[in-house]
Protein backbone atom coordinates (compact mmCIF):
# COMPACT_ATOMS: atom_id res chain seq x y z
CA UNK A 1 0.00 0.00 0.00
CA UNK A 2 2.71 2.36 1.12
CA UNK A 3 4.60 1.55 -2.35
CA UNK A 4 1.66 2.26 -4.36
CA UNK A 5 1.04 5.57 -2.74
CA UNK A 6 4.62 6.89 -2.84
CA UNK A 7 4.51 5.75 -6.61
CA UNK A 8 1.34 8.17 -7.11
CA UNK A 9 3.39 10.76 -5.27
CA UNK A 10 6.60 10.37 -7.06
CA UNK A 11 4.45 10.98 -10.60
CA UNK A 12 2.74 13.66 -9.28
CA UNK A 13 5.75 15.26 -8.76
CA UNK A 14 7.39 14.28 -11.56
CA UNK A 15 4.38 16.33 -13.24
CA UNK A 16 4.67 19.28 -11.67
CA UNK A 17 8.21 19.10 -11.97
CA UNK A 18 8.38 18.82 -15.75
CA UNK A 19 9.29 22.04 -17.97
CA UNK A 20 6.09 22.90 -19.43
CA UNK A 21 4.13 22.63 -16.31
CA UNK A 22 6.57 24.73 -14.47
CA UNK A 23 6.20 27.52 -17.52
CA UNK A 24 2.15 27.22 -16.94
CA UNK A 25 2.63 28.10 -13.61
CA UNK A 26 4.57 31.16 -13.57
CA UNK A 27 2.19 32.36 -16.49
CA UNK A 28 -0.87 31.55 -14.46
CA UNK A 29 0.63 33.45 -11.40
CA UNK A 30 1.78 36.19 -13.57
CA UNK A 31 -1.69 36.40 -14.69
CA UNK A 32 -3.24 36.83 -11.84
CA UNK A 33 -0.60 39.41 -10.44
CA UNK A 34 -1.94 41.67 -13.30
CA UNK A 35 -5.45 41.55 -13.04
CA UNK A 36 -5.48 42.00 -9.60
CA UNK A 37 -3.24 45.42 -9.63
CA UNK A 38 -5.28 46.04 -13.19
CA UNK A 39 -8.17 45.49 -11.20
CA UNK A 40 -6.98 47.95 -8.00
CA UNK A 41 -6.70 50.44 -11.07
CA UNK A 42 -9.81 49.80 -12.41
CA UNK A 43 -11.88 50.72 -9.12
CA UNK A 44 -9.41 54.10 -8.68
CA UNK A 45 -10.64 55.24 -12.40
CA UNK A 46 -14.12 54.35 -11.33
CA UNK A 47 -14.33 55.42 -7.97
CA UNK A 48 -12.84 59.19 -9.61
CA UNK A 49 -15.69 59.25 -11.96
CA UNK A 50 -18.46 58.37 -9.52
CA UNK A 51 -17.36 60.19 -6.50
CA UNK A 52 -15.92 64.04 -5.80
CA UNK A 53 -14.35 62.93 -3.00
CA UNK A 54 -10.45 62.90 -3.74
CA UNK A 55 -9.20 60.36 -0.63
CA UNK A 56 -11.74 57.77 -1.69
CA UNK A 57 -10.26 56.59 -4.91
CA UNK A 58 -6.73 55.45 -3.16
CA UNK A 59 -8.57 53.88 -0.15
CA UNK A 60 -10.94 51.61 -3.26
CA UNK A 61 -8.00 50.51 -4.85
CA UNK A 62 -5.86 50.29 -1.53
CA UNK A 63 -8.36 48.06 -0.38
CA UNK A 64 -8.58 45.72 -3.41
CA UNK A 65 -4.72 45.53 -3.09
CA UNK A 66 -4.82 44.25 0.46
CA UNK A 67 -7.02 41.44 -0.56
CA UNK A 68 -3.79 39.75 -2.20
CA UNK A 69 -3.96 38.37 -5.78
CA UNK A 70 -5.72 35.18 -4.18
CA UNK A 71 -9.03 37.02 -2.85
CA UNK A 72 -8.90 40.37 -5.18
CA UNK A 73 -12.10 38.72 -7.01
CA UNK A 74 -14.39 39.46 -3.59
CA UNK A 75 -12.66 42.79 -2.79
CA UNK A 76 -14.19 44.09 -6.46
CA UNK A 77 -17.61 42.17 -6.04
CA UNK A 78 -17.95 44.14 -2.86
CA UNK A 79 -16.70 47.11 -4.66
CA UNK A 80 -19.11 46.44 -7.24
CA UNK A 81 -22.14 46.24 -4.38
CA UNK A 82 -21.35 49.92 -2.65
CA UNK A 83 -20.26 52.14 -5.27
CA UNK A 84 -22.23 54.78 -6.20
CA UNK A 85 -25.03 53.64 -9.07
CA UNK A 86 -24.29 56.90 -10.86
CA UNK A 87 -21.42 58.92 -12.55
CA UNK A 88 -20.43 62.47 -11.59
CA UNK A 89 -20.95 63.04 -16.03
CA UNK A 90 -24.29 61.09 -15.48
CA UNK A 91 -25.76 63.11 -12.55
CA UNK A 92 -24.11 66.32 -14.52
CA UNK A 93 -26.44 64.89 -17.95
CA UNK A 94 -29.75 64.12 -15.70
CA UNK A 95 -29.28 67.27 -13.93
CA UNK A 96 -29.10 69.43 -17.74
CA UNK A 97 -32.03 67.25 -19.46
CA UNK A 98 -34.49 68.02 -16.28
CA UNK A 99 -33.51 71.92 -16.23
CA UNK A 100 -34.11 71.99 -20.26
CA UNK A 101 -37.24 70.10 -19.84
CA UNK A 102 -38.13 72.29 -16.82
CA UNK A 103 -36.92 75.57 -18.69
CA UNK A 104 -39.18 74.21 -22.10
CA UNK A 105 -42.75 73.98 -19.70
CA UNK A 106 -41.90 77.83 -18.12
CA UNK A 107 -41.58 78.78 -21.87
CA UNK A 108 -44.97 77.64 -22.67
CA UNK A 109 -47.52 80.49 -21.42
CA UNK A 110 -50.34 79.75 -18.89
CA UNK A 111 -52.74 81.61 -17.14
CA UNK A 112 -52.26 82.61 -13.84
CA UNK A 113 -55.45 81.67 -12.48
CA UNK A 114 -56.76 78.78 -14.06
CA UNK A 115 -53.19 77.53 -15.26
CA UNK A 116 -54.78 76.51 -18.34
CA UNK A 117 -52.37 76.75 -21.68
CA UNK A 118 -53.18 80.53 -23.01
CA UNK A 119 -51.83 82.12 -26.47
CA UNK A 120 -49.58 85.35 -26.13
CA UNK A 121 -51.68 87.00 -28.48
CA UNK A 122 -54.76 86.44 -26.29
CA UNK A 123 -55.83 89.63 -23.95
CA UNK A 124 -58.44 87.91 -21.85
CA UNK A 125 -58.72 83.89 -20.77
CA UNK A 126 -61.35 82.89 -22.52
CA UNK A 127 -61.87 80.23 -19.37
CA UNK A 128 -61.67 82.43 -16.34
CA UNK A 129 -61.65 85.86 -17.89
CA UNK A 130 -58.43 86.82 -16.50
CA UNK A 131 -56.74 89.33 -17.86
CA UNK A 132 -53.72 88.71 -19.42
CA UNK A 133 -52.30 91.31 -22.02
CA UNK A 134 -53.50 95.05 -23.29
CA UNK A 135 -53.58 97.29 -25.84
CA UNK A 136 -50.75 100.28 -26.26
CA UNK A 137 -52.79 103.55 -26.62
CA UNK A 138 -50.19 104.59 -28.75
CA UNK A 139 -49.30 102.00 -31.74
CA UNK A 140 -51.95 99.55 -30.65
CA UNK A 141 -49.95 96.63 -29.80
CA UNK A 142 -50.31 93.98 -26.95
CA UNK A 143 -47.85 94.56 -23.98
CA UNK A 144 -48.08 92.74 -20.74
CA UNK A 145 -49.60 94.26 -17.85
CA UNK A 146 -46.42 94.58 -15.93
CA UNK A 147 -44.58 96.34 -18.71
CA UNK A 148 -43.79 100.15 -17.57
CA UNK A 149 -43.70 101.10 -20.95
CA UNK A 150 -44.39 100.06 -24.68
CA UNK A 151 -41.39 98.35 -26.67
CA UNK A 152 -42.58 98.89 -29.79
CA UNK A 153 -43.20 102.90 -29.87
CA UNK A 154 -41.50 103.55 -26.36
CA UNK A 155 -44.68 105.03 -24.84
CA UNK A 156 -44.55 105.52 -20.49
CA UNK A 157 -47.55 104.26 -19.27
CA UNK A 158 -46.10 105.48 -15.84
CA UNK A 159 -45.55 109.25 -16.44
CA UNK A 160 -48.97 110.84 -17.33
CA UNK A 161 -48.80 113.37 -20.26
CA UNK A 162 -49.46 117.25 -19.02
CA UNK A 163 -53.10 118.43 -20.71
CA UNK A 164 -52.61 121.65 -22.96
CA UNK A 165 -55.08 123.59 -20.72
CA UNK A 166 -52.58 123.77 -17.64
CA UNK A 167 -50.45 125.90 -19.56
CA UNK A 168 -53.19 128.40 -20.62
CA UNK A 169 -53.57 131.46 -18.39
CA UNK A 170 -55.85 131.14 -15.14
CA UNK A 171 -59.16 132.09 -14.95
CA UNK A 172 -61.15 133.91 -12.81
CA UNK A 173 -61.42 132.93 -9.44
CA UNK A 174 -58.17 130.92 -9.58
CA UNK A 175 -55.07 131.79 -7.51
CA UNK A 176 -51.26 132.00 -8.86
CA UNK A 177 -50.97 128.34 -6.63
CA UNK A 178 -53.87 127.18 -8.58
CA UNK A 179 -56.46 126.59 -6.17
CA UNK A 180 -59.97 128.03 -6.16
CA UNK A 181 -60.41 130.95 -4.24
CA UNK A 182 -63.78 131.33 -1.91
CA UNK A 183 -66.74 132.69 -3.52
CA UNK A 184 -66.94 135.09 -0.56
CA UNK A 185 -63.23 136.63 -0.68
CA UNK A 186 -63.85 137.34 -4.59
CA UNK A 187 -67.16 139.30 -3.93
CA UNK A 188 -64.81 140.90 -0.85
CA UNK A 189 -62.31 141.86 -3.41
CA UNK A 190 -64.92 143.35 -6.39
CA UNK A 191 -66.28 145.66 -3.52
CA UNK A 192 -62.96 146.96 -1.79
CA UNK A 193 -61.50 147.58 -5.12
CA UNK A 194 -65.11 149.18 -5.95
CA UNK A 195 -64.39 151.41 -3.00
CA UNK A 196 -61.36 152.57 -3.05
CA UNK A 197 -61.95 153.93 -6.75
CA UNK A 198 -65.01 155.88 -5.52
CA UNK A 199 -63.23 157.03 -2.96
CA UNK A 200 -60.17 158.44 -5.13
CA UNK A 201 -62.93 159.87 -7.48
CA UNK A 202 -64.30 161.84 -5.02
CA UNK A 203 -61.31 163.48 -3.72
CA UNK A 204 -60.31 164.30 -6.90
CA UNK A 205 -63.95 166.53 -7.30
CA UNK A 206 -63.48 168.58 -4.13
CA UNK A 207 -62.42 171.78 -4.76
CA UNK A 208 -58.88 173.05 -3.21
CA UNK A 209 -58.96 174.62 0.22
CA UNK A 210 -58.33 178.49 -0.20
CA UNK A 211 -55.21 179.60 1.39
Amino acid sequence: MDQILQSIGDSIGGFFDSAPVQFGLRAIGIYLIVIWLASAYWAFRDMQQRSANAILPYFVAAGIILFTPVFFIFAVWVYKIIRPHEKIGEVWERNLAEEALLAEVEAIRHCPTCERRVNEEWIICPTCRTRLNRVCPNCSRLVGLDWSLCAWCGKDFERREVAAASVEPLPDGLESTGRLTAPGAVTTTVRSTRSTRSTRSAAASEPLPER
